[in-house]
């Protein structure tokens, strides 16, 4: 049991360190490109942001859930690599089809996996917002000077 939670705990640090390298190269990207993106027309732009900070959030999941598929397929704990891709999935999205189950002794390590797609979930809805709400105010301070 220990050993799962720390081997867990170790996969849900390297999903928030993939997270973490995807919000610094999204935040970089917007500081290379500011002062465009304060210029008008605004609107355009907007959604180019929210474009871009789409396509991170995808590659941050679609990362994450390849760790955890990898290491479940590394432990054999699955038949073959496309049956642990498919439970870390549904896993990381909360889905919980039940067509595919974790064995029981690596239960806990399976509902770690929801956790950290829980956590994933929330990061991703926070960069969304926060990218947005970064280059809105910026684009309004624009205007005002």
């Amino acid at each position: 049991m220990l050993g799962q939670i720390a081997f867990g705990s170790v996969l849900m640090l390297g999903s928030i360190a993939i997270a973490g390298l995807w919000i610094w190269l999204l935040e970089t990207g917007f500081a290379r490109w500011e002062g465009w993106l304060v210029r008008a027309p605004h609107r355009p732009k907007l959604i180019l942001i929210v474009l871009a900070a789409s396509l991170a959030v995808l590659a941050m999941v679609t990362m994450s859930v390849w760790l955890w598929a990898l290491a479940f397929h590394l432990l054999r704990i699955f038949a073959d690599f496309e049956e642990a891709m498919y439970f870390t999935l549904v896993t990381f999205t909360t889905l919980g089809y039940g067509d595919v189950l974790m064995p029981e002794e690596w239960r806990i390590l399976g509902g770690l996996a929801a956790a950290n797609g829980l956590l994933s979930f929330g990061l991703m809805t926070a960069l969304m917002v926060e990218s947005l709400r970064h280059v809105r105010v910026r684009q309004i301070e624009f205007t005002k000077e």
